[in-house]
């Protein structure tokens, strides 16, 4: 009887996949930071560059 119930309770289940899309979300945000970022360093040492 409790091992049923322990089987059929989801409850957890609903709080993994939230953190795994969490997770998902906050390496996209890290890389899309991580381009922009190295772009920005690109850009602003060729201003620097032109402006020498």
């Amino acid at each position: 009887m409790i091992l049923r119930k322990f089987l059929r309770d989801e409850t957890g289940a609903t709080a993994i996949e939230y953190g795994l899309i969490a997770a998902c979300i906050s390496i996209a945000i890290i890389t899309v930071a991580t381009n922009v970022g190295s772009k920005l360093n690109s850009t602003f040492t060729q201003v620097e560059s032109a402006l020498k």
